[in-house]
């Protein structure tokens, strides 16, 4: 797997991935749109075929993730992802990546923690919010548990070294 920085060639495949993943380029948290068409990010390969996107956006000192979706989970293209962005911030020298994702999210919030995010906040019934700017989020989401409650996850870049993956 090759995980590189998305140039301008991406646009029509990011533009399709990104509605296949949320139905819309556009993604909704904490009240607010954000059409994710627009950001800059990465975009993880397997034999030069893309499998992977995780949009951002940087304001001031920190980086959002504002999207993060893979073909298939379980083979390691979040955390190379994750990784990707981790190296850019460093680089760019931010002092913390972001991102907010819904309570029913249960593997993804397992992946974050295990990736060395903390979760800071959570908006009880947060969703309700991001539902008056994009109606069409779902009622209910994986494993059938209601979509309400929006929770913030951050890593500050001066948590240490990355967690060893999981054997």
């Amino acid at each position: 797997m090759v995980v590189r920085a998305l140039d301008d060639d991406d646009g029509l495949w990011k533009d399709e991935s990104l509605r296949r993943a949320w139905g819309s380029t556009a993604v909704a948290r904490l009240g607010t749109l954000v059409d994710a068409a627009g950001l800059p990010g990465f975009v993880a390969l397997a034999d030069g075929r893309p499998i992977g996107l995780l949009t951002c956006a940087r304001v001031g000192d920190d980086i959002e993730v504002v999207t993060l979706h893979v073909d298939r989970e379980g083979r390691g293209t979040g955390r190379a992802l994750m990784d990707a962005v981790l190296t850019d911030a460093r680089r760019t020298a931010a002092r913390r990546i972001w991102l907010v994702t819904t309570n029913d999210n249960t593997r993804a919030i397992a992946f974050y923690r295990r990736w060395g995010m903390h979760q800071v906040a959570t908006i009880t019934d947060g969703v309700a919010a991001s539902r008056q700017v994009k109606p069409s989020i779902p009622v209910t989401g994986r494993d059938g548990i209601p979509v309400r409650d929006e929770l913030v996850f951050d890593r500050r870049l001066d948590d240490g070294p990355l967690p060893a993956p999981a054997a």
